[in-house]
């Protein structure tokens, strides 16, 4: 037998359990779509890469100006300095729901995101760098922005097809 608060709270429960909201509640729950997913991973990826845009900027302007390296050079370790930062990120936040099985898978992606967004990150970075500081004449910093920039959504489509494929950790 159900007492009196029970009896009221049981027929709203079963109400919001169809979709359907309880009487005086203005407020819905929508249910994760694929859209909507996709758009929460897509500003999720942006957070990290925007931390990992501070990380390389800050390795690029140490290691060109602190310690003089060819700004090619400069450029690369900053990129690989980032590439790891935003894996660790992305493996623990942006997909977040799709675990490593185990450190071997967790080590396989590693290397499939260094393949992927690192080699992507390095050659856009090279080629736009080269163009824009070594051509150009621009300022090596806005110009790392800029190639960051470029290659920021195929980065994101390799991330989530390739590197954090669905399944991937199950099947793995």
């Amino acid at each position: 037998m159900l007492d009196s608060r029970e009896a009221r709270v049981a027929p709203a429960t079963r109400r919001l359990s169809r979709g359907r909201p309880a009487p005086g509640c203005t407020a819905t729950v929508s249910a994760p779509t694929p859209t909507r997913d996709a758009i929460m991973r897509w500003l999720k990826f942006n957070f990290v890469g925007a931390i990992g845009i501070a990380v390389q900027l800050a390795a690029l302007t140490l290691l060109r100006s602190g310690f003089h390296f060819d700004y090619l050079l400069a450029t690369v370790l900053a990129v690989e300095t980032a590439v790891i930062h935003n894996f660790l990120w992305h493996e623990r936040f942006t997909w977040r729901d799709r675990p490593s099985a185990h450190a071997m898978e967790s080590l396989r992606r590693f290397l499939k995101f260094n393949a992927t967004n690192g080699a992507v990150s390095i050659v856009g970075n090279l080629v736009i760098m080269r163009a824009l500081v070594g051509g150009l004449q621009m300022n090596y910093v806005a110009a790392n922005l800029i190639a960051v920039a470029v290659c920021s959504v195929a980065n994101f489509l390799l991330s989530d097809r390739v590197v954090f494929e669905r399944g991937a950790a199950r099947e793995g």
